[in-house]
């Protein structure tokens, strides 16, 4: 996976929170153009995350380069950026600059490139789920059976979407697993 025939990754720099819809404009620009044999991919990671509040489970995607689109290009024989390509990213709405050195954009490394399309595709179907407690936090339970007990983190498990807490139960410190939506921070 990584580079496809001779095209480099570059990192655009991007207006906050626009990076889908500047992908998207890059993306019909191109086609557009008719310049899809110089730019390849534009890719935006993310990964999906589970998130509880007040019971109910949302799952949204969370931006792993919040700022950055990443694109994929074919470079002039001389190793710079084809003129039709910068001017049709240069020219579209939300784009800042290119990441590189002394004033020219320079392409990403192939490891840097592997991580960063690695994390892309690994995170696509698993989400995380996204706890407003850590260990060592007070909670109190908020259903099932030990409904109003408080207690202490003890341990998070984001896989299984279970936390771990020690409640006081007839004087003796006892742990408890319970779901992660059944708790709420004291």
């Amino acid at each position: 996976m990584g580079q496809t025939e001779d095209k480099q990754w570059f990192v655009l720099r991007v207006a906050s929170n626009r990076e889908e819809q500047v992908r998207e404009a890059l993306s019909r620009k191109v086609q557009i153009e008719g310049i899809d044999d110089l730019i390849g991919r534009i890719v935006v990671p993310t990964e999906k995350v589970k998130r509880v509040r007040g019971g109910q489970q949302k799952v949204y995607e969370r931006k792993l380069y919040p700022g950055y689109v990443f694109v994929e290009m074919l470079l002039t024989e001389e190793g710079g950026i084809q003129e039709r390509c910068w001017y049709v990213i240069k020219e579209t709405s939300g784009v800042g600059d290119f990441i590189g050195a002394e004033g020219r954009p320079t392409p990403m490394s192939g490891s840097d490139v592997t991580k960063m399309l690695h994390q892309a595709e690994a995170l696509e179907d698993v989400p995380s789920i996204q706890m407003e407690f850590k260990k060592g936090d007070l909670i109190k339970v908020k259903g099932g059976s030990f409904e109003g007990y408080e207690g202490e983190v003890d341990e998070i498990d984001s896989e299984k979407g279970t936390v771990r807490i020690i409640v006081t139960i007839f004087g003796r410190a006892t742990p408890l697993d319970i779901e992660y939506w059944q708790v709420e921070k004291v």
